[in-house]
């Protein structure tokens, strides 16, 4: 069964990485797909908030945002099987990916549709999310960052993720869509809540249990 779970995170990341890849050397397919909010709303060119969170800036952050995507994906993954079954454990999985790449991306489309100079890429927002979901079925897990051996409850990483994402957006640049980070990870604890409201209570009783 861990075959069939992990098959969906890795096809994820297997089509990020082509698709970042085709935008790393061809700079005329980044341009088409990039979440661009001025060619979105004068356009119509809606497909780019979902097709923007396949690419990346470059080699470090494709990088980054795989390897956190392959840590956190596989047990989120898991995670929906077990609670909603093999078939829509995977659909809903999915679902959340995508519609958490278009809901991060949102935000700044309303921001910034009048602003030609405005550009973002990223799976940023889809990743916080995942993130997030996993943070609210194991709120007291270990989490820290890349290199530094030091870990702290996954509850208190969300609260400082979301302190750090919302003053990060504030001093948003024109390529990665650090906006994305803070939104995605509303939106991904949303879409668990919504189809499975138990989490809360079970989030807090983790919590509470443990002090």
């Amino acid at each position: 069964m861990n075959d069939i779970q992990i098959n969906l995170t890795l096809g994820i990341i297997v089509l990020t990485a082509l698709i970042s890849y085709k935008g790393f050397s061809d700079r005329g397919f980044f341009e088409k797909f990039k979440h661009y909010p001025y060619a979105e709303y004068k356009n119509k060119e809606y497909y780019r908030m979902l097709s923007s969170g396949f690419l990346h800036g470059g080699w470090a952050h494709l990088i980054f945002n795989v390897y956190v995507l392959l840590m956190f994906g596989n047990i989120v993954e898991e995670y929906f099987v077990f609670q909603f079954g093999i078939l829509p454990g995977r659909l809903l999985y999915l679902a959340m990916y995508l519609t958490c790449i278009i809901a991060a991306n949102l935000p700044s489309f309303f921001k910034h549709r009048d602003n030609p100079g405005y550009g973002a890429i990223g799976a940023s927002g889809a990743v916080s999310g995942v993130i997030f979901i996993s943070i609210l079925f194991r709120p007291m897990s270990g989490i820290g960052i890349i290199f530094i051996p030091v870990y702290i409850p996954a509850f208190i990483f969300g609260i400082l993720y979301l302190a750090y994402s919302s003053w990060a957006a504030r001093k948003q640049d024109t390529r990665i869509g650090h906006d994305a980070h803070f939104y995605g990870a509303l939106y991904g604890m949303l879409f668990i809540i919504l189809f499975n409201p138990g989490i809360v209570p079970e989030f807090i009783s983790k919590i509470a249990s443990a002090f």
